[in-house]
């Protein structure tokens, strides 16, 4: 396993945030993209001094940026002794080789921050496994200066032989045969997962997924009654846990998958399969959604894209608005004849709002927190799992299972 400690033992604790205005997302969304930035960078440990933006129809192909922009953001590193520069969209080798050697300060884009924040939470040798293939994948085309232990070799039988294979010729074949190896590993690792899964009986499987950090974990420990890791922090699950549930006398399989972010690696997709199989294999998907964040939606669609990524978008879904306790309107003066904006909407309009769009799915609105309406979530989970039950089993279920879901004592 890659120690994260040595891979990025030249990151620094402050550092400055950059992202574009550009002709695909304009100044309210970069900084909405630049405060979910310094959230990750927060939960790596890295403390954000300033942010800087420019606006361009493109990036820059040779350093993101334009030369203008860049020398202000190194006079101001210089000048106030920030240590490293967080850009929010992913840097091509190139990009990375030119950005360092101009500000002569290490350069990290958001998929290697991502990357690192899963090292540091990854627990099971598992979870473990997968982080660091997706490391070395990242680190192959970008392999510059993170090894340097190996001196240079020569070839030959005698002092005048040939140059023989360079340091990072080297280096690239020793990561090389480490992917093959890893990826060995992970392929024994997912015939496992997938006999543990197909032990799992006829029980139905409930995936909960969202975005990161918006309560899937609090809500898998209301359910299962069991202590399951959560933290406000993004990615405190990475291992997939998976309960029995049993509502009433139903009986059903709870899993807690990674969260979804936007722009996420896709070395980690890849990587993260067996993972990500726990929600392509469910027979139902809980989408938790945090109405509280003023940018929900688009979290939503993320959420739904990634799912169509990964082959789970045909899926049967429950979307759980959660949070519904911090949910608070923008202002809206009523003398204002413009037509209200979505997060001016007040908590009513929302539910009118989103049950007319759900186009025949259900949606149901929640605080896993505070338990509000996690009777009416119980009832309408009960209900979705005996159907999918009866629909699988037809000459058992009449006998076993309630008409529906009874409140317990």
């Amino acid at each position: 396993m890659i120690d994260p400690k040595e891979l990025l033992q030249d990151k620094a604790e402050t550092a400055v945030l950059i992202g574009l205005i550009t002709d695909h997302q304009n100044a309210e969304q970069v900084q909405e993209y630049l405060d979910e930035l310094d959230f990750l960078a927060t939960t790596a440990d890295i403390r954000t001094l300033k942010r800087f933006t420019q606006r361009l129809h493109k990036p820059d192909g040779r350093t993101y940026v334009g030369s203008g922009k860049l020398a202000e953001v190194k006079a101001w590193m210089k000048e106030n002794g920030a240590d490293s520069v967080i850009f929010d969209d992913e840097l091509s080798p190139a990009q990375q080789r030119n950005l360092e050697k101009e500000l002569g300060s290490p350069v990290l884009d958001r998929p290697r921050l991502i990357l690192d924040i899963f090292a540091r939470r990854a627990r099971s040798a598992h979870a473990k496994t997968q982080v660091e293939l997706a490391q070395y994948e990242y680190m192959l085309p970008r392999l510059t200066k993170l090894w340097t232990h190996l001196e240079r070799q020569r070839g030959g039988t005698g002092t005048r032989g040939g140059s023989g294979e360079k340091e990072i010729e080297t280096d690239r074949r020793l990561i090389r045969d480490r992917i093959t190896l890893l990826r060995g590993q992970l392929k024994v690792i997912d015939r496992q997962m997938a006999t543990q899964r197909g032990n799992r009986g006829k029980l139905v499987r409930v995936a909960v997924v969202g975005y990161t950090n918006v309560g899937k974990s609090t809500l898998m420990t209301l359910l299962s009654k069991t202590e399951v890791f959560a933290e406000n922090k993004l990615f405190a699950t990475l291992d997939t846990t998976v309960r029995k549930i049993v509502l009433g006398n139903l009986p059903f399989l709870l899993s807690d998958t990674v969260g979804f972010i936007r722009k996420l690696p896709t070395q980690l997709i890849e990587s993260f399969k067996s993972t990500l199989d726990e929600t392509r294999e469910a027979d139902l998907l809980l989408h938790v959604v945090d109405i509280s964040h003023h940018n929900f939606e688009e979290q939503f669609e993320t959420v739904r894209q990634t799912l169509n990524d990964i082959g789970a978008g045909d899926k049967p879904v429950i979307v759980l608005f959660n949070k519904i306790d911090a949910y608070r309107p923008a202002h809206h003066d009523p003398d204002d004849l413009a037509p209200k904006r979505v997060d001016q909407y007040s908590l009513e309009e929302l539910k009118e709002t989103w049950m007319a769009r759900m186009n025949g799915a259900e949606c149901i609105f929640i605080s896993a927190a505070q338990r509000t309406n996690i009777d009416g979530l119980r009832k309408l989970l009960y209900e979705r799992v005996k159907a999918i039950h009866t629909a699988r089993y037809p000459y058992e279920s009449d006998l076993l299972f309630k008409d529906s879901y009874e409140e317990e004592a």
